[in-house]
């Protein structure tokens, strides 16, 4: 998902070999600024409302704070254990439990992480080796691919059909070779909204059986779910569990994502590799907030309601845009809406999300940089996860254009 003009790409490597014949090589030498950090300075520089980078504009609940201040104050401000305070292992695995039948053993299977881009850093360096394949779905988040380039692996595409955004099984079935270590996959997925089914879960579970393939699951937005619809996680489905990782995100679920605590969850003899990793890469997550979290997970309605609270932002955004030129399919998770443009402009859509910030003062994210070849269905990605009064804002500018 990168932002960057490959000319000026190419200069500036050939620039640095100039400079530094033998002193750097890049690794990841394709890799620029990310969009994220491109559309959000833009919109600092031309005072637009921010709906690009995916975060609340709104504070997370009182008592969450007073937690970790209070925890602050007693003195908890030291390194936590390596797999984090066993007292939210144990919450973890609770939640876990009640909503997906599923068993993790807190001492085991379950480790705080540094936030959720880290536990999948981390999963794919504990695993992917020189020449092993990734399969990962697309548009993708932008971590996945550096990562296993990183590790010496590559990753293998596949485009989700849109506007649906499905996965074609039948060409997953094809893609997989005697190379294939890993998939990952996203669900509800960012950046398109849609959510794996039943049926999905299923498939991977056939496709995969008798093989030595892992699953990254990337569930962050477990929680963010519309229209009475089930989360499928993968701990639903023993087969696959027995084989995966499965990452979370405290900061999607509690609006706290400057907090970066997630967590892991995996079989002993996955996570026991994945801890090797974790302990030298970040050792331990942030202390107070994870005692905080161990109290403040007791309140079950603030995860159990979560679906309903964004569904009311969700429905009051496209209820806002329901007469503007855009059309758009309402999203069944997470909390981005797409909009397409294509009876407005036939502009590229990095141009179009240019001159949207720029001209008419409204931020966004072209979907077209989360695909490895820039896919361009004139598609924009709009954050909803804001007060009224900002998507009022928003939508009073969409319905100009």
């Amino acid at each position: 998902m990168l932002f960057i003009n490959p000319e000026i790409l190419t200069l500036r490597h050939k620039t640095e070999r100039m400079n530094y014949p033998n002193l750097i090589i890049s690794k990841l030498p394709n890799v620029g600024t990310t969009i994220f950090a491109v559309m959000s300075k833009l919109a600092a520089d031309h005072n637009a409302i921010n709906l690009s980078q995916g975060f609340p504009d709104f504070n997370c609940h009182e008592d969450l704070v007073s937690l970790v201040n209070k925890h602050m104050k007693n003195g908890n401000n030291q390194y936590a254990p390596m797999p984090g305070l066993i007292g939210l292992r144990e919450a973890i695995a609770e939640k876990t439990e009640l909503l997906y039948t599923a068993k993790y053993d807190p001492e085991t299977e379950i480790t705080v992480t540094a936030g959720a881009t880290q536990a999948i850093f981390t999963a794919i360096t504990a695993l992917i080796r020189e020449g092993d394949e990734v399969i990962v779905f697309e548009p993708a988040y932008d971590c996945y691919q550096p990562a296993i380039e990183l590790n010496g692996g590559k990753t293998v595409y596949l485009q989700l059909k849109a506007p649906d955004y499905t996965i074609d099984w039948e060409e997953v079935k094809k893609m997989i070779s005697h190379h294939t270590k890993m998939i990952i996959i996203n669900t509800p997925h960012n950046p398109t909204g849609s959510i794996m089914s039943k049926d999905d879960l299923k498939m991977l579970e056939k496709l995969t059986k008798d093989t030595d393939i892992v699953i990254i699951s990337d569930e962050v937005y477990e929680h963010i779910i519309f229209d009475k619809n089930e989360h499928q996680s993968v701990a639903r489905y023993p087969k696959l569990a027995e084989r995966s990782f499965i990452i979370s995100s405290f900061g999607k679920t509690y609006h706290t994502t400057g907090w970066k605590t997630g967590y892991c969850l995996a079989p002993k003899i996955l996570m026991t590799e994945f801890r090797k990793v974790h302990q030298f890469l970040v050792f331990s997550a942030n202390t107070p907030i994870q005692y905080a979290l161990a109290e403040f997970l007791k309140q079950k309605e603030q995860y159990l309601e979560l679906g309903d609270f964004y569904q009311k932002k969700r429905d009051y955004f496209i209820r806002q845009i329901s007469n503007s030129k855009f059309t758009f399919t309402p999203a069944a998770g997470t909390y981005f809406q797409l909009l397409n443009y294509e009876k407005i402009s036939k502009e590229k859509d990095t141009e179009f999300a240019i001159r949207l910030t720029k001209e008419f003062g409204l931020a966004s994210i072209p979907v077209s940089v989360f695909y490895h070849e820039n896919v361009d269905n004139n598609v924009l990605r709009f954050c909803f996860a804001k007060k009224e009064e900002t998507l009022e804002k928003a939508a009073a500018i969409i319905n100009k254009i």
